[in-house]
């Protein structure tokens, strides 16, 4: 629930002076006017505090990216894109209520009052990855911000484990992707746990519309590995047989985990 909010409009203002002006009349004007300034104080005052206290506000969102290829013992996540309209909103987060195979996804921030000092006019793009955990076998209707003006929803597909392991192969320990758009390239940074894990090469998938899978695949060319963090950067050039103009990069890494970067072709 909103938490509650006073902030002085006419009418309130006008029925002060009204407080006002009968004190001065029963009191004498000097009483009335050392009441005008503590009311008035202790309206600013209010006022200030309440611009301070930040509420739960649902955000613009304008897509969903859903990445193919989870099954039953993948942790499943899609990633949403959309804005924070000005400074006033803070830290958007994602909340995921589930129903059968009905998802429901709320994108909220913490917002401020405009008249909190720290509310520039300023727009934030944002893309939250949304974690949804595993996910039996079947199809699951996604809705997001439902019943608003920027309700989006897409589908995912969730296929049977082949295996018990979270990966089927060692994959980089990605923590960063370096764009450079302008020659159509990524560099994907990140450290390796040895200097016995080499790159094998890195493959990819697509869902057909708007997301990359990316599989930088390791091998471990010596058996002892001793453990030592070894940084890397692996170049590889985006593809671009999708459709869209603004693709999600989903990278896969270690232990079931990811890194999400939207790219502009």
């Amino acid at each position: 629930m909103d938490s509650f909010r006073f902030y002085p409009d006419k009418g309130c203002m006008q029925a002060l002076v009204r407080v006002i002006r009968l004190t001065c009349k029963t009191h004498g004007p000097r009483e009335g006017n050392m009441r005008f300034l503590v009311i008035m104080t202790i309206l600013v005052m209010a006022a200030q505090a309440q611009a301070s206290v930040p509420v739960e506000k649902m955000v613009p969102v304008d897509h969903i990216f859903v990445p193919a290829g989870f099954d039953s013992n993948d942790t499943t996540e899609v990633v949403v894109s959309g804005f924070l309209p000005n400074l006033c909103h803070k830290n958007p987060t994602a909340k995921v209520e589930m129903n059968g195979k009905n998802i429901n996804i709320k994108l909220s921030s913490l917002y401020y009052h405009e008249s909190n000092p720290f509310c520039p006019e300023m727009v934030v793009p944002f893309v939250e990855t949304v974690k949804l955990g595993l996910l039996d076998k079947g199809q699951y209707n996604i809705t997001v911000n439902g019943k608003s003006q920027w309700e989006l929803k897409e589908k995912v597909k969730i296929f049977e484990s082949q295996s018990n392991s979270v990966d089927d192969h060692q994959y980089a320990y990605v923590d960063y992707i370096d764009k450079d758009q302008a020659n159509g390239e990524v560099v994907l940074r990140g450290y390796n746990p040895s200097d016995c894990f080499e790159l094998e090469k890195i493959e990819y998938s697509s869902n057909g519309k708007d997301t990359y899978s990316v599989l930088p695949i390791m091998k471990q060319v010596r058996g002892f590995c001793p453990m030592k963090m070894v940084p890397f950067s692996y170049q590889w050039r985006v593809p671009t047989d999708l459709p869209a103009q603004k693709v999600l990069l989903h990278v896969r890494t270690l232990d079931g985990q990811s890194v999400n970067s939207v790219y502009m072709k």
